[in-house]
């Protein structure tokens, strides 16, 4: 029989009430995303609304092709965008550990430099507008599809405790650099890959910045973009009923938020679980190596 210590008890405690830290903003949100608006205006934010209304949801997904519509192209942005930066950014960290290709701490120090300098809004947009990139899908992907130079180093210093044995081996018996980068390095830094693929879809999920910039037509509005402007004419639509004075049906600005909160969070939390596993280890060997 498992015997609990003092210590085992204090520990099981602290963890039990961090996740329910954790845990209770998001049951509010779910909470308060199901409230009825003047039920919050009257009593505040409550785990047990007054009163339970639909009217968010209903709301959003009125114009029904609207939502689902940035919803694919959020998914199809995510997953190419996601895919092509693990790509870039693996190839990239597997030159840099390879001590064989000259010039590479050069080349390090090249990819070091936006990390500390940024050229500003103006020219990368009219970069973009010089490349095409404007209106079409093409303009949510490639400008945030080169690699994150912190997460290019992160896979670096993974992929530099991999034995060069290995590599020199896989040489002799004839394999080229593709070959070996894509059937021995990226298997076995698939705990960083993993781990820095979550950073890549995180940000591209929650990319609005180039929808704003770079976007007119509606149908290519991401779902991040797509609510903002729902939650921006609510708020505006409030603003003016308060100024005139009138008396109708509350705008739900506050219920709407949490509403939104809960829609867009929903892919990231179903994808997570599945790559915990190599999140956490991943985190913990490329903090460590190099």
């Amino acid at each position: 029989m498992k015997k609990y210590s003092l210590p085992n008890f204090l520990i099981s405690a602290a963890v039990f009430l961090y996740s329910a830290a954790c845990l209770l903003p998001f049951l509010l949100t779910l909470a308060v995303s199901f409230s009825d608006e003047s039920s919050i205006m009257r009593n505040g934010y409550s785990f047990l609304p007054d009163k339970l209304s639909l009217y968010a949801y209903r709301l959003m997904f009125q114009g029904g092709s609207k939502v689902m519509n940035g919803y694919l192209i959020s998914i199809a942005v995510t997953l190419a965008g996601t895919l092509g930066a693990l790509l870039i950014t693996g190839m990239a960290a597997y030159m840099l550990a390879n001590k064989m290709v000259k010039y590479r701490n050069l080349f390090g120090l090249i990819f070091f430099i936006p990390m500390v300098f940024s050229a500003g809004t103006v020219p990368w947009y009219l970069i973009n507008r010089r490349l095409g990139l404007y209106d079409n899908i093409a303009a949510l992907i490639i400008p945030s599809l080169l690699f994150n130079p912190f997460n290019l180093f992160l896979v670096r210093n993974f992929m530099s405790g991999i034995p060069d044995s290995l590599r020199e081996s896989a040489t002799i018996d004839g394999a080229h650099d593709m070959t070996i980068a894509f059937r021995i390095y990226f298997p076995l830094s698939m705990p960083v890959l993993a781990t820095v693929g979550l950073f890549y879809g995180l940000a591209y999920w929650n990319d609005w910045w180039n929808a704003i910039m770079l976007i007119d037509s509606q149908d290519m509005y991401p779902i991040q973009y797509l609510l903002l402007q729902l939650q921006s004419q609510l708020s505006m639509l409030r603003d003016l009923q308060y100024m005139a004075g009138a008396i109708g049906v509350t705008p739900p600005t506050e219920s709407l938020k949490m509403a939104t909160a809960v829609i867009t969070i929903g892919p990231i939390i179903m994808l997570y679980p599945f790559l915990q596993r190599y999140y956490v280890k991943g985190l913990i060997v490329g903090s460590v190596k190099g």
